[in-house]
């Protein structure tokens, strides 16, 4: 099953090569301009900001209010699930395709500004907490939700040569399968990357408000 799952995957990257190089590109573009959004604000408006994220560090450690493990893995792989459900759903819609262009670049987005936000803060402590706070689950993330993109497109491209082509011979239940079992190779590699998020990088990120507060 898993060989069988991981060869449909490799073929679909494949055969549609200009797709996924133009999802890779979108989400690059977002990173970009998250980074931009950073340097775009002014003094007053990251002072704000970073005091929130620093009250946050604070309660973590002297309010004991640190969230626990198992809570984290379920919210983090819920919000992944219902993204991931969002762009199966936009795919079948026949009108989400731009949507879903909007959702890749916001993932991006998300990853750059977070990133330029703690390097601009905290200079090469910034670099360091983003390491490990963000990096570990999103090497999983980012090709994840990259795949996810990619199939959604293909799909909802699929079903518009289809309408518009009267290509009325192509079988919609065929493909429509396949993107089911990709889009549940990607849950499951999401549930791994939430472990990663709740299990990891939290564990990495106390250690380092603790450092942080000493």
């Amino acid at each position: 099953m898993n060989h069988t799952s991981h060869h449909l995957l490799i073929g679909h990257i494949k055969r549609h090569t200009t797709v996924y190089l133009f999802t890779s590109l979108l989400f690059l573009t977002g990173i970009v301009f998250g980074a931009i959004l950073v340097n775009s604000m002014d003094f007053v408006q990251k002072q704000n900001l970073f005091f929130y994220l620093e009250r946050f560090f604070t309660q973590q450690i002297n309010d004991g209010e640190v969230i626990g493990r198992k809570d984290i893995f379920i919210q983090s792989l819920l919000y992944h699930i219902k993204y991931l459900s969002v762009m199966i759903l936009l795919a079948l819609s026949m009108i989400g395709l731009p949507v879903i262009w909007v959702m890749v670049f916001m993932k991006g987005l998300v990853v750059g500004f977070s990133v330029g936000f703690m390097v601009s803060q905290l200079g090469g402590q910034g670099l360091l907490l983003s390491a490990i706070s963000i990096a570990p689950q999103n090497l999983l993330i980012i090709p994840i939700y990259i795949v996810a993109g990619s199939v959604a497109m293909v799909f909802s491209i699929g079903l518009w040569q289809k309408l518009l082509l009267k290509h009325h011979h192509q079988e919609v239940l065929p493909p429509f399968i396949r993107l089911l079992i990709i889009f549940i190779i990607l849950i499951a590699a999401a549930a791994l990357a939430a472990l990663m998020e709740a299990y990891l990088s939290n564990t990495l990120l106390l250690e380092w408000i603790e450092r942080f507060n000493g």
